[in-house]
């Protein structure tokens, strides 16, 4: 392992790191993650202009992540005794991890379409996407909230553990400042389609192979052997059809695995996109997003039970 810790402590600190998660959630004040989105902020008013836009964007990149996942690293090593060290990589996780935030965020608008307070739900659903929400009815709320928690299930909590697990604290750190970064600068529009590139880039190869094991995950986890075979084959039609290769195969697959239809037409920076079609069945309405969100939490104890599993395996087979 990179972070010099043992698979089985990898295993513990995962662990440790989804229940504070659960538990507390996101800080309400003073936020590392935050912080950082204001500093990303001013770099890209900074950088963003002139001549040389992608070279500039490079450079905000380097300047916004690198420093900050040394200063994490240098944290870790700095920990002389094991016990501080093991405390430094979970509060790092715990940091990084948006399980809570997920749900939080997610299941009011499933109370709310429920409840037919479409006005709240629109509310509701404006916070977490970037898509125009003024005047959309159920299932475009549904589809936009659900489409929300299966990506950013790979995004804020998957993509984190793999990293964790490959580099502790540090890579945890890594990945979701990337990941931030290209949530903030990773846009085709005029603004951010030349700064923006290299995050957006950089971003597809850290999240490559978490993507493709939460995909593989959905598919495992759908109900039934049909289930689990309209998920396979979701994934496989339909990913190759989205212009991101990694939201691709998380949201196909985790769309076959709800047997329900996602993606279409949405509007985007006010200009109406007509994406691909996601997964096979009826249109999502409000109970898919709980139903989007117990898949998230299924995935999420299936990836702790395997590396407890191994955990267990590899120190039998040391002993």
């Amino acid at each position: 392992m990179l972070s010099g810790l043992s698979f089985s402590t990898i295993a513990l600190l995962m662990v440790v790191g989804v229940l504070l998660d659960l538990w507390w959630g996101e800080v309400r004040r003073w936020h590392p993650l935050v912080g950082f989105g204001n500093w990303a902020i001013a770099l890209e008013r900074r950088l963003n202009k002139g001549d040389h836009r992608f070279a500039r964007g490079v450079l905000a990149w380097m300047l916004a992540v690198l420093p900050l996942t040394a200063l994490a690293a240098l944290l870790v090593w700095a920990m002389a005794l094991p016990p501080a060290q093991a405390a430094a990589h979970v509060l790092m996780l715990y940091f990084c991890l948006g399980m809570r935030s997920l749900r939080d965020h997610n299941l009011p608008i499933a109370d709310a379409l429920a409840q037919r307070d479409l006005p709240n739900a629109r509310r509701l659903t404006s916070y977490i996407v970037s898509r125009d929400t003024t005047s959309a009815s159920e299932v475009e709320l549904t589809k936009a909230s659900a489409e929300s928690l299966l990506e950013n299930g790979n995004d804020a909590v998957f993509g984190t553990l793999f990293w964790f697990i490959v580099a502790g604290g540090p890579g945890a750190v890594l990945f979701r400042m990337a990941n931030t970064l290209d949530a903030m600068w990773g846009y085709r529009t005029p603004r951010f389609l030349q700064f923006g590139c290299a995050a957006a880039r950089i971003d597809d190869a850290l999240n490559y192979i978490p993507a493709r094991l939460t995909a593989l995950s959905y598919v495992l986890l759908a109900p039934g052997l049909q289930g689990k075979r309209r998920a396979w084959q979701c994934w496989r039609a339909q990913a190759p059809t989205w212009d991101s290769p990694n939201a691709g195969p998380v949201m196909s697959s985790g769309a076959g695995a709800l047997g329900v239809q996602l993606g279409g037409a949405a509007i985007y920076h006010g200009e109406l996109e007509h994406r691909p079609t996601l997964g096979d069945g009826p249109p999502a309405v409000g109970a898919d997003i709980n139903r989007a969100w117990q898949l998230v939490a299924r995935t999420t104890a299936l990836w702790l039970t395997i590396a407890c599993i191994a955990a267990i395996l590899m120190e039998y087979a040391h002993a």
